[in-house]
Order: C-alpha cells, then structure tokens, then sequence
C-alpha cells in the first residue's frame, strides 16, 4: 500500500515521534516490579544507554526493547515495512548494534544487563521470575 503522505510529509510527520519512553510498555513493567515487590528501581538515571529502569544498588541496568525498534528474534514480532525497506534495514540494525555496544559498555564498568522484550510483559509471572533471580 503507498503511502498516503509525501515524502516530505511523511518526514515531518516521522520528525515529530519522540524517541523517549513507551508508555505502554515502561507501565507494564511498573506493575509487575510492584505486583512482585521488587523494590529498588529508579527512573531517568544517567547511566549509559538510558536504561528504563536502573536499581543502582544491584547495579542492574533493565531495558524494554520493542520488539519492532530493536529487531525481536521472533520473526512475526519484528517484519520489516514493505515501504523504503533499505532504510529501515540499515536503521534497525543501527538499533541492534547500538544495544550490543551498550550492553558490552556497561559491563565493562560492572552492570548487570538485563533486556525484556515488549511481547515478554504479556507474561507478567514469567518477567517477574527471569527479574527475581537477579536480587
């Protein structure tokens, strides 16, 4: 299906998407930390890569990854849009290989990281198992 804008429509319609927080998601993962009385977390803290959730204590660095921005292995959770598809190739393996780096960074500097996938919080209890054996 084209596009229904112009290019340079779509541009600035594209410019305008803020890069910061998911709300549905980072809400989510709010509700299992406090259903399962994992404690702990702060928000917005400057550490490498914007984790979404940090425990400073721990050292524990949580991000939720949507599954479409951050390439999911599961392939019906991340296809490709048809439109300006060599684009969208090279952005979203930009995304992976900036995720790698940051992981391996963090590390290096003592951080346990600690990524969940955005179809993973449909399974709050198992969320709340892979976070509990880190505390």
């Amino acid at each position: 299906m084209p596009d229904v804008f112009t290019k340079e429509k779509r541009s600035d319609v594209m410019s305008r998407i803020k890069g910061k927080g998911n709300k549905d998601t980072e809400l989510a993962m709010i509700q299992i930390l406090r259903k399962n009385h994992i404690s702990g977390w702060r928000r917005n803290q400057a550490v490498l890569g914007k984790p979404d959730f940090v425990f400073p204590a721990q050292k524990i660095a949580l991000f939720v990854d949507g599954c479409f921005w951050h390439g999911c292995p599961l392939p019906k959770h991340s296809n490709l849009p048809k439109n300006n598809q060599e684009f969208w190739a090279k952005k979203l393996q930009a995304n992976k290989d900036r995720d790698q780096f940051v992981a391996r960074e963090l590390r290096k500097l003592g951080w346990r990281v600690v990524r969940v996938w955005e179809h993973e919080l449909k399974f709050p209890e198992k969320v709340a198992a892979k976070l509990s054996r880190l505390f």
